[in-house]
């Protein structure tokens, strides 16, 4: 029995967008989840991201207010790449706010202020939800010997967790660290 899954034309309501590939059916649709998942917290943690950038204030409002627009840009040049390889696998990625909201874990903010060290701590946290979920992704990539998908995981964890770490750092209080 090959490997190789032909195009189907049956039960399948968009055969235009059926993409071959050597995965299985189940392969394709568990790593086209976890990764349409991922795509909806780059999503929803970009936009919470922009919203600090643009909100932040105080006397570290510069460094803050820089930090958080590189942050962004950083995560969004990912949404480009998780959603081509949803479509590289076979499977289809999100199409609207909507399908957004609908499979975020990524909690939005839509408070009319925060504080900017809470704006810090909340990115940080939400940083390492967003690490940890690329490594339940990466384990079902895995699974399924996805390496393509498992090394583009693996880059974007590191990056991940480069933010959660310089996020974390700003926003650790200089009189209670003892520095």
């Amino acid at each position: 029995m090959s490997k190789i899954r032909t195009l189907e034309t049956v039960q399948k309501p968009a055969a235009a967008l059926d993409t071959p590939t050597d995965l299985s059916h189940t392969a394709v649709k568990e790593i086209s989840a976890a990764l349409n998942g991922l795509l909806a917290d780059a999503f929803a943690l970009y936009l919470k991201t922009k919203n600090f950038h643009w909100h932040v204030s105080g006397p570290h409002f510069r460094d803050y207010h820089l930090l958080l627009d590189e942050q962004a840009d950083q995560i969004f040049a990912t949404t480009d790449e998780l959603a081509e390889r949803v479509r590289k696998v076979g499977g289809t990625t999100l199409r609207s706010i909507g399908d957004v909201a609908r499979h975020q874990s990524i909690k939005d903010n839509d408070a009319p202020f925060v504080a900017p060290n809470d704006m810090l701590r909340e990115l940080t946290a939400d940083n390492k939800a967003m690490a940890a979920a690329m490594r339940k992704a990466h384990q079902i990539a895995d699974k399924h010997e996805d390496a393509a998908t498992a090394g583009l995981l693996e880059t974007f964890i590191d990056s991940t967790e480069r933010r959660t770490w310089f996020l974390f750092e700003a926003s650790r209080n200089p009189d209670k660290s003892g520095h």
